[in-house]
């Protein structure tokens, strides 16, 4: 099955006090890159969240961002004694440094001091950290699950759209090879022309020489080989999609070789159908490239 990078999920829940929200969404990116904002008052939490994610995705940009507020006013703050002694210890010496430098700072007040991080707590966070961990891991396998739904919803909808344009590249690597076998006896009929008129333009011209050269531009014109390579780039485009995610880095190669041929056989065509489908295979390609962009 395939996988979009593209997806949005979000809840709400609530439990003794607690209230939550939490919203996971994510684009496409090269790799994985897990950005989480959780309340770092609750032990483990972070580390379980991102364990979860890790397992459950191998591709994409994924933003997570968890809130808890607690509805439970009626517990006593306490003084963080060890924390409120770095905070002053702290202020103690960007003082001294001020001075020295002949600096002036405004006083800092009770209000300030205690706003600051972890020098109030609320004396039951600590001891209901554990157990709401534990909830708010087990209510994010809901959120987890709808958001790899989403994923996977997209995913299938990319699936029909490239294999659409897997089956235009096809038709027209095939309408391509049917040209080019008409265009071969126009390209040979062109040769002979030139070789004479190079042997009546140039007397004591080494015709056997001309010929050679002729036939090495013959060479050089056949678009053989990249019909061939499209054909088997199609096959192996097939192959990636029934195999499923993740493979998104492999598809986005495939394309770029599906334009590096495209590119050729439009640079060999000296033909005005040839350069049609070529150009019409350029279209497609930069069509699927970008919609492989989104594969996981």
């Amino acid at each position: 099955m395939l996988y979009s990078m593209t997806a949005f999920a979000a809840a709400k829940g609530e439990l003794e006090g607690q209230s939550w929200s939490c919203e996971v969404r994510s684009v496409n990116s090269k790799g994985l890159d897990l950005r989480l904002r959780v309340p770092d008052w609750i032990e483990g939490l972070e580390a379980g969240l991102r364990a979860r994610l890790s397992k459950a995705v191998t591709r994409g940009n994924v933003s997570l961002t968890l809130r808890v507020q607690s509805e439970d006013r009626g517990g006593a703050l306490t003084l963080n004694e060890a924390a409120l002694e770095d905070v002053l210890t702290a202020m103690a010496g960007i003082e001294a440094r001020a001075m020295d430098r002949g600096l002036s700072l405004a006083p800092a007040n009770a209000a300030d001091i205690v706003g600051l991080r972890n020098v109030l707590e609320n004396g039951g966070s600590a001891q209901d950290s554990g157990a709401l961990c534990k909830v708010l891991l087990a209510d994010f396998e809901g959120v987890l699950e709808s958001f790899l739904d989403m994923r996977r919803a997209e995913g299938a909808a990319l699936a029909q759209v490239l294999g659409a344009q897997l089956d235009e590249i096809e038709a027209l690597t095939k309408e391509a090879a049917e040209v080019a076998v008409a265009r071969k006896d126009e390209v040979e009929q062109s040769f002979r022309t030139a070789l004479a008129r190079v042997m009546e333009a140039a007397s004591g011209a080494d015709e056997g020489r001309v010929a050679q050269e002729l036939a090495i531009m013959a060479v050089k014109l056949d678009v053989t080989e990249e019909i061939d390579r499209l054909h088997a780039h199609v096959g192996a485009a097939r192959d990636l999609l029934a195999q499923g995610s993740p493979m998104g880095r492999k598809l986005d190669f495939l394309s770029q070789e599906f334009n590096r041929e495209a590119n050729t056989l439009c640079s060999k065509a000296q033909n005005t159908g040839l350069t049609r489908i070529g150009l019409g295979l350029k279209t497609v390609v930069d069509q699927m490239r970008e919609q492989v962009q989104n594969v996981e």
